[in-house]
């Protein structure tokens, strides 16, 4: 008997599958009114779930347990379990079991949405059949095709966390910043859950920009360099132009490409080095890449009235990210207003404080942290509002023409679902404006 924890979106995938598999199964989740309860109740009439606290009787007959991403290491059900020597895997593991296309493996803090989105759009233009999930929005197991020649997974630290086997023919580390550590010990094992994904890896690609990433001979690499190497992807600045390299070949101008900011540049670069070894054609790459838009919610422009421009970081749910939004919009507008706030995490926000004093005029703050973000802002002008509406509304009194920006460093949970809520009422907010 197989025992699924969780039903949300991954409990549900995996109990789907099973069912379609003819496995035994059964369901539990340690909330009473899970957000998947009425569907899920609709769709398996024969397998109800349990629903409450966690309880030993849970682990009779089990054999295996696969478990969501939100259920952390240390709750009760999964000490329980270890303790009875039971297996505790990952949908991306069974996933695994049965994917019969390779798999490309992606990870990192920051920018792995946008790197699987653009290698996938790269493998498509390509006229390869690709299918794209995990953490990005698709679990994994809703992919499994016999179509499908290549599989591109983004893959976080929870889901690698309860995985233990993964063939993947090339994976990457994108970058490791202090994230989730209210889910772990201290750093050093947050950044041995990130790293993990290597060992799974037939090919590796390597930023040679992250110091917390190993050197690999064999590996493929790039950096906001120039390449050291012919194999390397890397950039080159002339005339205060970024040309985008592979050795000492120019592949194009980074001002070609749609997407603004360095942390971009290192995303495309990421993704060229993905393609490169699963030998993707440069020239359809290339024009990927100056085709691409970007991802919803990832400094996305919004509008243009009245001289000012908006955008919607809304994904920006740590400090570093907020940082890498605005170091992307300063060189380009003399004058910003940020739109920030939420929960705070657990993380030092001393180097954002130091980059709104030197850099922003003015700061909206909005929700639970708002009151000690301000705290710690001494030279921009703080100002608070009690919805995302209001600090659009006030964003807008403090600026004749520039950027208005919603770049949060912070969670979203106290005031919307989730970040894609946040950023879409933002958006709502913003194009009601006459």
């Amino acid at each position: 008997m197989k025992l699924v924890l969780g039903l949300g979106k991954t409990g549900f995938s995996i109990a789907r599958f099973l069912s379609e598999q003819s496995i035994d199964y059964k369901i539990a989740d340690s909330r009473t009114n899970p957000p998947l309860l009425s569907k899920y109740s609709s769709a398996f009439l024969k397998s109800l779930p349990t629903l409450g606290a966690w309880t030993l009787d849970l682990l009779k007959k089990v054999d295996e347990i696969f478990i969501s991403p939100g259920i952390a290491q240390n709750e009760s059900i999964v000490i329980w379990a270890k303790e009875q020597n039971i297996p505790i895997v990952s949908d991306i593991e069974l996933f695994s079991r049965f994917a019969k296309a390779p798999i490309i493996g992606i990870t990192g803090s920051n920018g792995k949405s946008t790197v699987t989105q653009l290698l996938t759009q790269m493998i498509a233009n390509a006229g390869i059949q690709v299918a794209m999930g995990g953490n990005i929005g698709t679990p994994a197991l809703d992919c499994l095709s016999e179509k499908t020649e290549y599989y591109v997974l983004e893959l976080s630290s929870y889901q690698l966390d309860y995985t233990h086997h993964l063939n993947l023919i090339v994976g990457i580390v994108l970058n490791i910043t202090p994230d989730h550590l209210d889910r772990y010990q201290n750093f050093k094992h947050y950044i041995n859950s990130k790293l993990s994904l290597y060992q799974y890896c037939q090919h590796l690609v390597i930023n040679l920009d992250e110091p917390l990433t190993p050197t690999k001979e064999n590996a493929k690499r790039f950096s906001i360099n120039i390449p050291k190497q012919a194999d390397d992807f890397g950039t080159v600045t002339c005339h205060d132009i970024c040309y985008l390299l592979k050795g000492d070949d120019v592949l194009m101008s980074i001002n070609e490409a749609q997407l603004i900011g360095e942390h971009n540049t290192r995303n495309i670069l990421a993704a060229l080095a993905l393609g490169d070894q699963i030998k993707l054609p440069i020239t359809s790459m290339i024009q990927s890449i100056k085709n691409f838009k970007g991802l919803e919610h990832r400094l996305e422009w919004v509008v243009k009235k009245q001289n000012i421009d908006y955008y919607n970081d809304s994904k920006a749910t740590n400090a570093l990210a907020t940082i890498t939004a605005l170091n992307a919009l300063i060189d380009k507008y003399e004058n910003i207003v940020l739109i920030a706030g939420g929960i705070k995490k657990q993380e030092d926000y001393t180097v954002l404080f130091e980059l709104i004093d030197n850099n922003i005029p003015n700061v909206v703050l909005i929700g639970q942290s708002a009151k000690e973000l301000g705290s710690n802002i001494h030279t921009a002008k703080v100002t608070y509002a009690n919805s995302i509406e209001a600090a659009v509304n006030i964003a807008n009194t403090l600026i004749d023409s520039g950027a208005i920006l919603l770049s949060p460093a912070c969670t979203s949970f106290d005031m919307f679902d989730n970040f894609e809520q946040r950023g879409q009422m933002f958006k709502n907010a913003v194009l009601v404006i006459s």
